[in-house]
């Protein structure tokens, strides 16, 4: 038998009809950049998180730049975050200008410890970005309790969690500002590349909304005036706009080319309506391997009273990685190691000096965790057959 980690052909597979009519539709209009369903697709992911402003952009990577700029965050300035997370969640920070900062993880979740943060607090630091990392909600309530005691902002990585909650309320709806990434294999993924901004905040939406499109046009004077507390007019074109609008090439601010595209906004809008069906069957999924993994070496994904996990993975930790990766290979499972090498030893943070024995819970954490198959097309004799590789070394 072999089971991927993720397959996008049964899901592409359950819905084409979907899919190709909602794609034809948009070749046929010719409307390809910032159309109709862009527009409709962020008002409905709005709708879904609870917030007054989505602002659709090219990926997740894209959005917390976005979002940092937005929150004029740039060189001198440190954000406190995870150091057991993707790439992009310091390297947006790097990629403003400012210092990523690490706080270790908590064992259990796998997110930020919330304990740690006070300590790592400097009078250069400007915003928490926490992680819900694979899915699980992090600890919100004590980082924006923290956040309002030291005057700042908290700017979610929300990009493998959407629609998971924390008491009640939709991840990217608890803070001043949420990015989610549509990357094909999230929980809500496109065709390709994809990503969104939430806030409730009208000023951020507005100054995100012109950074996305090279901050120009009314959007861009707009957005320059609330970050620098200016007034700016809007100069006065001359010539023919009957068909192009002169104004869109004056430019306020050092913007992006950063938009989703419109048949990417066509699939997610068919498939936000099955979201929760396909975070349910996750659920199920992992409360079917904790249930027969009970009693056995491996740890299991924790689960917190007021948290709801939508399991975009599904990790599970041993002393024995190698050798079950690898007898679960040749066994036709695919398995995912997330992350081999937390981000305070990438690299490309070398500069900042920080030793593997700082981050001692990531530390460990990436020698020991890996993923199994969670999609939620699983067969229940795929899943017993899964389970039974695991347990035969358990």
């Amino acid at each position: 038998m072999q089971i991927p980690l993720i397959d996008l052909k049964r899901q592409y597979a359950a819905i084409k009809d979907e899919i190709d009519k909602a794609v034809c539709e948009v070749l046929a209009d010719a409307q390809y950049i910032m159309g109709a369903n862009v527009k409709t697709f962020e008002k409905e992911f709005a709708d879904y998180i609870g917030v007054k402003h989505s602002i659709a952009v090219g990926n997740g990577t894209d959005g917390l730049v976005i979002a940092l700029q937005s929150l004029n965050i740039g060189p001198g300035d440190e954000v406190i975050t995870s150091p057991y997370t993707f790439f992009s969640t310091a390297e947006s920070i790097s990629n403003v200008g400012a210092r990523p900062v690490f706080v270790d993880v908590r064992p259990d979740t796998y997110n930020m410890d919330e304990n740690r943060i006070e300590a790592a607090i400097t009078e250069r630091t400007r915003a928490i970005m926490p992680v819900h990392i694979f899915g699980q909600p992090a600890e919100m309530e004590k980082i924006n309790n923290i956040a309002d005691k030291y005057g700042l902002k908290v700017i979610e990585d929300a990009c493998q969690a959407v629609g998971a909650k924390y008491q009640g309320k939709k991840v990217g709806s608890l803070s001043d500002i949420a990015v989610f990434s549509f990357f094909p294999t999230k929980n809500l993924g496109a065709a390709g590349d994809g990503g969104m901004i939430t806030t409730n905040d009208d000023n951020l939406a507005a100054i995100c909304q012109a950074l996305r499109l090279h901050g120009s046009g009314e959007g861009g004077r707009i957005a320059y005036n609330l970050l620098y507390k200016t007034e700016e007019e809007l100069e006065e074109a001359s010539g023919d706009n009957t068909v192009y609008d002169p104004r869109k090439y004056y430019n306020y601010l050092i913007g992006h080319n950063s938009r989703l595209d419109e048949i990417q906004a066509a699939i997610l809008r068919i498939k936000i309506k099955k979201l929760d069906g396909y975070n349910r069957a996750r659920q199920q999924i992992a409360a079917y391997y904790g249930q027969a993994l009970t009693g056995t070496s491996f740890i299991t994904p924790a689960t917190i009273d007021g948290r709801e996990c939508v399991y975009h993975l599904y990790i599970l930790q041993t002393e024995k990685r190698a050798d079950i990766v690898k007898r679960l290979a040749a066994k036709g499972i695919a398995t995912g190691i997330y992350y081999p090498v937390p981000l305070h030893q990438q690299k490309a943070f070398r500069d900042l000096g920080y030793k593997p024995e700082d981050m001692p819970v990531a530390q460990y954490l990436s020698q020991r965790t890996f993923a199994i198959p969670c999609f939620p097309e699983l067969t229940t004799e795929e899943l017993d057959y899964i389970i039974s590789a695991i347990k035969e070394d358990s």
